[in-house]
């Protein structure tokens, strides 16, 4: 997938390129997975501050798809967690 392609040699810093790559990363996965990736960081990002750092895989796109966002089709919004 291509994204910018030669605008980013204008993103203002090296670090705003990595974390607009970090970005596209999280939203691609979320493609791939078939998950809505709005849905995906609304939800992460409520829920990342109580999850423990060494069970960070639990909530990578496919897994987050299996254990919270089961029967939210695609480009649907899941409910943040609680």
């Amino acid at each position: 997938m291509v994204i910018g392609r030669k605008d980013w040699m204008f993103a203002g810093s090296e670090t705003g390129t990595e974390n607009a790559a970090i970005l596209f990363s999280i939203v691609v996965s979320c493609k791939l997975a078939g998950v809505d990736s709005f849905a995906y960081l609304r939800d992460v990002l409520t829920r990342i501050h109580a999850h423990p750092a060494d069970c960070i895989h639990e909530i990578a796109p496919r897994r987050w798809k299996q254990r919270f966002g089961a029967g939210t089709p695609n480009h649907h919004h899941a409910q943040p967690a609680a």
